[in-house]
């Protein structure tokens, strides 16, 4: 299948179920975005739809900036309007690759247009790499699964259109039309888990071990996934319950559940209320399963799990969001909106945690049923340090609090679309 055959069949299957009028083109300057960009240029003039370009300059390397501008001149000549995004937040902690990741997608998403189609250049060869990177964190059935094509996030649908296209066959289709690519030096930085399993894959070709036979079992491990799915959703709907924004579990049927249906749904159920992109590790959840059982409390991923008579908690950890600020109507912690008066003039509304200090000014906080833990992560408007209403606390002040979970309920985000 060429580049083009590629793009055209990804574009009319997700056709099927959205509406696509404005294309948005990840574009780094190496061959497989490169030639997402030019294809999508020609697909978009063809069909009369709107494309352009964005690049993230991670700030990282001294050519990054170069580069970025070698990639706007390209668009130019292509007629395709480009922006360059910065991400200047990088503090040196953590896994490099990761956050930068999770910047570009969070830059990208803030920047393209309401209701665009956000174009991802990943070819075969990275979902290869993707299962072998997860293979050896010995991931299970989820994190084995082929790669996504297609999902909605953040209002906008995202495409990987070349998943089924070698990223040779890309870089073949360039020289062939004479156009040239950014080769980035850290694609041959063996410091990085994507570099190294590169370098394994040409070992193991010769096994059969190649590209195409690991995104078939890749797509094996997405049916059995589907399938998890499945059983899980319609058990969480005899076990399980949402309020508040937290999920509450009866904790003798959960635990007499089977054991992958119990840790998917515990894991689910963390990553819906912190809005995570990715469920926790498995060491890590079967710990925190641990230490609630023991101790009748854990936290895991920006979640508090407590235990408590016959029900097991799943909600916000206070700290996690206890730096976190919105301004009103605008989402908190990915999940909250609070609409309610207009602010007198001269004032300036703030929507954070509703923390000790405001809790203490709800003194009616006992008669809503909630746990003072719940209350503590929940969104408050402030005007400077002044509590001005906090609705889950039982101090609407005519404000009101809407629970808007990126991935929609909790039941039916249990099943990948």
């Amino acid at each position: 299948m060429t580049p083009e055959e590629a793009f055209a069949a990804a574009l009319a299957a997700a056709q099927t179920d959205h509406t696509i009028d404005n294309l948005v083109v990840a574009v780094s300057g190496g061959g497989d975005s490169m030639a997402l960009l030019h294809v999508a240029q020609a697909w978009g003039r063809a069909q009369g739809k709107a494309v352009s370009a964005l690049t993230v300059d991670h700030g990282l390397r001294d050519e990054a900036a170069t580069e970025a501008a070698r990639v706007a001149e390209i668009c130019a000549d292509l007629g395709v309007a480009h922006r360059t995004l910065d991400w200047p937040d990088w503090d040196g902690q953590g896994n490099l690759q990761a956050m930068a990741r999770a910047a570009r997608y969070d830059l990208i998403a803030n920047a393209a247009p309401a209701g665009a189609a956000i174009l991802i250049g990943h070819t075969m060869d990275d979902a290869a790499e993707t299962f072998l990177i997860r293979l050896a964190r010995g991931s299970g059935v989820d994190g084995l699964s082929r790669m996504r094509s297609t999902w909605t996030d953040r209002g906008h649908l995202w495409l990987r259109p070349f998943l089924t296209v070698r990223r040779a066959a890309l870089r073949d289709w360039l020289h062939d039309r004479e156009i040239g690519w950014i080769d980035d030096p850290t694609n041959d930085d063996t410091q990085y888990d994507r570099v190294r399993m590169r370098q394994a894959l040409d070992l193991l070709a010769p096994l059969g071990i190649d590209a195409e036979r690991l995104t078939m079992t890749a797509q094996a491990m997405t049916e059995a996934r589907q399938a998890l799915e499945h059983w899980a959703e319609q058990a969480a709907r005899g076990t399980a319950w949402t309020e508040a924004g937290d999920v509450l579990f009866d904790r003798a049927k959960v635990q007499a559940l089977p054991r992958e249906t119990h840790d998917r749904l515990i894991a689910h159920a963390i990553g819906w209320v912190a809005s995570a992109a990715y469920r926790p590790r498995r060491a890590a959840l079967m710990q925190a399963v641990r230490d609630v059982t023991e101790t009748g409390r854990a936290t895991l991923g920006g979640c508090l799990l407590t235990a408590k008579g016959g029900t097991l908690r799943v909600g916000r950890e206070p700290k996690a969001v206890a730096d976190l600020r919105a301004s009103p109507p605008s989402i908190w912690d990915n999940r909250w909106r609070l609409s309610g008066p207009d602010a007198p003039s001269g004032q300036v509304l703030a929507v954070r945690a509703l923390g000790a200090g405001g809790l203490s000014d709800c003194p009616d906080w006992r008669e809503t049923g909630l746990p003072r833990e719940t209350l503590l992560a929940s969104p408050a408007v402030f005007a400077g340090d002044r509590l001005v209403a906090a609705p889950l606390a039982g101090h609407p002040a005519g404000w009101r609090a809407e629970l808007c979970p990126p991935r929609g309920d909790f039941f039916t985000s249990l099943l990948s679309h």
